[in-house]
C-alpha cells in the first residue's frame, strides 16, 4: 500500500479501503468531509492514472457521493482534487448545507476544525458500515 502523505495521516481518520482508494474522513466536524486516496505511488494528477484505475476511481468516488448525499441529506456535494499543499492524488468529498458555517465560499481556512467526538465519530462509522459499499472494508 502506498505510504500516506503526512498532512493527510495528520488530519485524517482513516475508516477503510476500495480496491483502488482509502477512505479517510477529515477531523473536522463542522461538514461531512471525506477523502478518496488511490493507492497508487507518484501520482499527483488524475490523468496521470491509468484507463482502468481512472475508471476505478471515478466509480469508487460516484458510489462515495451517492452514499454521502443519501446518508447526509446534504444541500450540495462539493468534489475537488486541488493538491496545492498535499502532492499526492487525494479527492475531497465535502457535504455542504445551505446551514453550515462556511456557505456558500469554500470550506478551507473558514473556521477552525472541530474535532470529532468518540460518540459522532461512531456515527459516521455506523453509517458507513450499514450503508453496505460495494468492495469497501472497513478498518
Amino acid at each position: 500500500m502506498t505510504e500516506l502523505d503526512p498532512r493527510l495521516a495528520a488530519d485524517c481518520i482513516l475508516l477503510g479501503r476500495f480496491p483502488l482508494c482509502r477512505l479517510l474522513l477529515m477531523n473536522d466536524s463542522n461538514y461531512p468531509w471525506f477523502i478518496l486516496v488511490p493507492g497508487r505511488d507518484g501520482i499527483r494528477e488524475i490523468y496521470q492514472l491509468g484507463d482502468e484505475d481512472r475508471a476505478r476511481l471515478l466509480r469508487e468516488s460516484c458510489a462515495l457521493s451517492e452514499f454521502l448525499m443519501t446518508a447526509f441529506e446534504g444541500d450540495k456535494l462539493n468534489i475537488a482534487a486541488l493538491g496545492n499543499q498535499v502532492p499526492q492524488l487525494h479527492l475531497h468529498h465535502i457535504v455542504r448545507y445551505v446551514s453550515d458555517p462556511a456557505w456558500p465560499g469554500p470550506v478551507w481556512g473558514r473556521h477552525p476544525p472541530i474535532t470529532y467526538s468518540t460518540n459522532a465519530l461512531q456515527e459516521v462509522r455506523l453509517k458507513i458500515t450499514r450503508a453496505g459499499l460495494e468492495n469497501f472494508k472497513t478498518v
